[in-house]
């Protein structure tokens, strides 16, 4: 042996030793099956990874054919041959497929079979190495599968249009919901720039370039507006655009989620609307509240003051310098009870006499009036359908509100304009802007030619005391008394204005329906009667101002006064004395003015009571009749109400 070697040249021994090593390191591979064919596919050697991989020992599988390693399905399609053909024609084979270990079981393999021939070109074998690639395949379906399911699901949402941009805004792919929503088809959309859903002024700033860089830079951009649709239409939409990166970090596109939320707005806008009317109704009434109890208070300051005033000026000597600066300070104190007057409209607590009326006709009756007071340069045109419904309101209260308005478009038309006054009849429904309760109106309308008001004007319109007339050219009170009227009459005024394109005011009144109720009755015009002297009266109120003046105005008709600061006392003084009449406030602490009636009416039944406030409303519940002087009242219309009520009980 020793010899046999030494015969060996040196290039033999190398090669013997380099074959030695390949083979050693091929049989120490366990990843991977390496084993050689012969040409007709019998196996001629097997290494560790093809023992672990397909379960054979070498003595097992050494000489079978390599065909065994592949499925019933396979070899019935001669798929082994074809893999020993391919490799000798081709000089390679590689595919994938399931190949069958020992036990029966299957696994996915990567297979790669060389052919091997000799020096002569002579095929000799092959050359086959296989890996198990099953994990991997496992996680490729896997993902596969994941990414089918994500693909079905984007594509069946039918609420989001959820679709991919290219980094340009091209459309890449679009799912149902985009269909649904947006109109357009995939046919008709990918392929094309996202920013035809944008409206022109959208593109005009250049939103979606802007939209698109965002997102870029901030990996995010979020935002709503108004997006169209295929048709035209528009369509209010929550978008969100997110960037989508490589790993590497470039960017590969956007993907863009947009969902149509216009009814939400729409409930959401209409919410807003209700919260505002809300909160401007509250304000009102706050505000009506305090301008009530400004007024009520101010009536009994002017009380004082006119009540003084007049029996002053029957007490002064006949001097003229001296009677003018006291009529003129009377005059002052009367403008001043007319503003009182207006602020209680506004409040809602004014004295009315509501009853049928043809509106038609009552703003005819006033044509030469209106024209009188608007002057020559303003025209007027009256615009009502036949038939109209007639309507229920106080006519004075009306007539003046009318005049208001028409005075308030003519100084809104600074060179003269056009007035038109036009009325029309409407059925109110459930949530009808205007707010009233449902059912039947007559609206009565002023419309002008005028400057108009901004929104913020128009809000403030008919807050008391608020002009945009300057100082000194208006009181403030002109719209909120109509305001006040209308919403007392169970109606309500509406102003619609824009700058320089005019205003329109509109009396909203419920149609004549049934009875009419009838909230106060007013005193008795004409003179009163002579024979009241010698009467005793008990005058009640809290106030010691007014409760002196009335008293000196009753002791100057000639009548026995005795005072009463409260209901309290009035009782007392009752009880004790004989009294031929009562006059009362009838907010006073502790006991009103009603409660006190109320007990005198049972202990005194037939005794004559007067009412005296300076607001409309009497609290229901009562039975009891009840004669009402208005507040601030003149010695004659004091007169005229003690002799209605003692000398014609019938009109008490």
């Amino acid at each position: 042996m020793q010899e046999s070697e030494a015969g060996k040249s040196g290039a033999e021994i190398s090669a013997q030793d380099e074959t030695a090593r390949y083979r050693i390191l091929v049989e120490a591979i366990t990843d991977y099956a390496i084993y050689m064919l012969d040409p007709a596919g019998a196996i001629t050697s097997w290494n560790a990874g093809a023992q672990r991989i397909k379960g054979y020992a070498p003595e097992e599988i050494i000489g079978q054919n390599f065909s065994r390693f592949y499925t019933e399905e396979d070899r019935a399609g001669g798929l082994p041959q074809q893999v020993l053909s391919t490799a000798a024609r081709e000089g390679k084979f590689e595919g994938e497929g399931w190949r069958v270990r020992k036990d029966g079981s299957r696994f996915w393999a990567h297979v790669v079979v060389d052919p091997i021939r000799n020096a002569a070109g002579e095929l000799t074998g092959y050359a086959k190495i296989t890996r198990d690639l099953t994990g991997q395949r496992e996680n490729q379906e896997a993902l596969r599968r994941s990414e089918e399911q994500f693909r079905i699901l984007v594509q069946g949402v039918a609420d989001y249009a959820v679709y991919m941009l290219s980094p340009q805004g091209i459309v890449t792919n679009w799912n149902l919901g985009a269909q649904r929503i947006k109109g357009y088809t995939p046919d008709e959309i990918v392929g094309r720039h996202f920013s035809q859903f944008y409206t022109e002024e959208d593109r005009a700033r250049d939103l979606p370039a802007k939209a698109l860089e965002t997102a870029a830079r901030e990996g995010r951009f979020e935002n709503e507006g108004w997006r169209l649709r295929k048709d035209g239409s528009r369509f209010w939409s929550h978008v969100v655009i997110d960037a989508i990166h490589a790993p590497d970090g470039g960017l590969l596109g956007f993907a863009k989620i947009t969902r149509d939320i216009t009814e939400r707005r729409a409930s959401q806008d209409s919410l807003d609307r209700a919260r505002e009317s809300l909160f401007q109704s509250q304000k009102m009434e706050a505000v009506g509240q305090l301008t009530g109890g400004v007024a009520h208070d101010f009536n009994n300051l002017l009380m004082a003051v006119l009540g003084s005033l007049e029996l002053l000026r029957k007490r002064l000597p006949d001097d003229p310098q001296q009677l003018r600066l006291l009529d003129n300070a009377i005059l002052g104190a009367k403008r001043g009870a007319i503003l009182t007057q207006r602020m209680l409209a506004f409040a809602r607590r004014q004295d009315l006499e509501v009853r049928p009326l043809d509106l038609a006709a009552l703003v005819r009756g006033m044509s030469d009036l209106l024209e009188r007071s608007l002057g020559r340069d303003v025209e007027i045109e009256m615009a009502f359908p036949p038939d109209l419904a007639r309507i229920v309101a106080d006519q004075n209260q009306l007539e003046l509100a009318l005049l208001n308005l028409c005075v308030n478009a003519r100084d809104a038309m600074r060179t003269g304009g056009y007035i038109k006054i036009s009325a029309r009849e409407e059925h109110v429904g459930a949530n009808h802007p205007s707010g009233l309760v449902t059912g039947d109106y007559v609206c009565l309308a002023v419309t002008d030619t005028g400057e108009g008001m901004d929104a913020d004007t128009l809000a403030r319109a008919t807050e008391p005391f608020f002009t945009t007339k300057g100082v000194g050219k208006g009181t403030g009170l002109g719209l909120s008394m109509v305001h006040g009227m209308a919403g007392q009459m169970g109606g309500r005024l509406i102003l619609k204005s824009n700058p320089g394109q005019g205003t329109t005011a509109e009396i909203w009144l419920p149609g004549m329906v049934g009875t009419v109720p009838v909230t106060g009755v007013r005193a008795e015009s004409g003179e009163p009667e002579p024979h009241i002297g010698g009467l005793k009266v008990l005058a009640v109120d809290d106030d010691r101002l007014v409760l002196f003046n009335t008293a000196a105005m009753l002791e100057d008709m000639g009548l026995s006064v005795m005072e009463a600061a409260s209901g309290e006392e009035a009782l007392e003084l009752l009880r004790q004395h004989r009294f031929d009449l009562v006059i009362t406030d009838q907010s006073m602490p502790r006991m009103t003015g009603m409660q006190l009636i109320e007990t005198i009416k049972t202990e005194w039944p037939d005794l004559p009571v007067i009412l005296a406030t300076g607001y409309a409303e009497i609290p229901g519940g009562t039975q009891i009749k009840i004669r009402k002087l208005s507040k601030p009242f003149t010695e004659k219309e004091l007169a005229q109400a003690v002799t209605a009520v003692c000398c014609q009980p019938s009109l008490i």
